[in-house]
């Protein structure tokens, strides 16, 4: 599950319209009322189930605060109960278990305060496996690109809710990679010896050039999906899902070569649904001063002392299924030039290593090299270098050199 950010409700809206304003108000919250976020679901998948526990947080914060030292549990109406554990920024299952049809579950917590909190029952959903995944080039509202579908279908019409997440993973290749690579390399000072005629050498610094031993021309990068991504087959007579989950550009380089991307779909019921689809509507509402101001909105879980206190999340039992899928540039474009790179701008620059004026560029050459912000894209063996933009000569300035275990070239 995304992990979403939350804010507190009216002074989040308060602060877009503020955005909106020619003259700048400089907000402040004095009114800072605290409520427990909850994201969980449980799924089919016999794993580790994860629980995030947060607190909203204010405007001038950066990011949720984390509810620490709680004690979370799901149970059955079998009488099972699975307990879960504080392990970095979630609560994970002591042990691995799955959802299991006809069963109902329920999320337990209680904070280190002493507070009980306890979610509604849920039964997991219909199984419906996702058929599979296409990539088929199309314009889009005048865009020419890859679209990518989900394609699946519930013969019992019953599944009718879902929700989405993705990860895509690409294959980078630095347009500029040499196979040398040049480093500055500190040369600590020598006083010399005047008796006998030795000179003062200062402290200075020096070029040297070595092959590459770190692999920095092919890299891959992974992005997980931050969207709610909801479709429902409600107007459909039959339960078939043919639902663009991603659309890409052809001008976008993460497609340039090598590209995969891995879906999994989650069927809701209709109240994790309509949870899900107030929230994605809150986070991407474009006048918050309209009339349909939904105001505070409740999920599932409620506080065991206090019925009216505000919380916000939803615990879900949700059937998921996955698929992956692979393919190059050349096989949806063959023929057609890349997409232009991540760095736009990859032209060489010649660079004279020697002091004194142009051509001479020492002083620069060795600040670039210094700070990493140019790399050695060719040199005649002398003094003549030529550097490019890190990126253009480095993928590893921006991305990862780590094969990923489940990449198929």
């Amino acid at each position: 599950m995304a992990y979403f950010k939350y804010k507190i409700s009216i002074f989040l809206l308060l602060a877009l319209a503020i955005t909106g304003c020619t003259e700048q108000y400089a907000f402040k919250n004095t009114d800072f009322e605290s409520a427990l976020v909850v994201e969980g679901t449980i799924t089919n998948e016999y794993k580790n189930q994860i629980i995030r526990l947060s607190q909203v947080y204010q405007l001038e914060e950066t990011g949720p605060r984390l509810e620490t030292g709680a004690n979370v549990f799901i149970t059955d109406d079998q009488g099972n109960e699975y307990q879960f554990e504080q392990k970095d920024t979630v609560y994970a299952s002591l042990t691995q278990f799955k959802a299991e049809p006809g069963r109902k579950y329920q999320l337990k917590i209680r904070t280190k305060e002493g507070k009980n909190y306890i979610s509604d029952e849920q039964t997991l959903t219909t199984e419906t496996k996702i058929d599979n995944i296409t990539a088929t080039v199309e314009n889009v509202q005048g865009q020419r690109g890859v679209q990518i579908n989900v394609n699946s279908y519930d013969p019992t019409n019953t599944s009718k809710y879902y929700r989405y997440e993705y990860a895509e993973t690409y294959k980078i290749i630095a347009p500029q990679w040499y196979f040398l690579e040049a480093n500055v390399i500190a040369i600590p000072g020598n006083p010399g010896d005047p008796k006998n005629d030795i000179p003062a050498i200062p402290a200075h610094a020096e070029i040297v050039v070595t092959p590459r031993v770190k692999e920095a021309k092919t890299c891959f990068s992974t992005k997980k999906s931050e969207d709610i991504i909801l479709n429902n087959t409600n107007s459909s007579i039959e339960d078939r899902v043919h639902f663009p989950v991603r659309f890409i550009s052809d001008q976008n380089y993460i497609i340039s070569h090598r590209y995969s991307i891995f879906v999994k779909q989650y069927v809701q019921n209709l109240a994790a649904h309509t949870y899900y689809k107030t929230l994605r509507d809150l986070s991407t509402s474009g006048n918050i001063l309209s009339p349909k101001q939904p105001g505070f909105f409740y999920g599932n879980i409620k506080s065991v002392e206090n019925p009216t206190e505000k919380i916000i999340g939803f615990f879900e039992v949700s059937a998921v299924s996955s698929e992956r899928i692979y393919f190059n540039y050349s096989d949806l474009f063959p023929k057609e030039p890349l997409p232009p790179y991540y760095e736009t701008d990859c032209e060489p620059e010649m660079f004279e290593n020697c002091d004194g004026p142009p051509p001479c560029k020492g002083v620069a050459l060795l600040s670039l090299l210094g700070t990493r912000s140019r790399v050695m894209s060719s040199w005649n063996y002398l003094s003549t270098f030529f550097l490019v933009k890190a990126p253009c000569g480095d993928c590893t300035s921006f991305s990862s050199n780590i094969v990923p275990p489940f990449w198929v070239d």
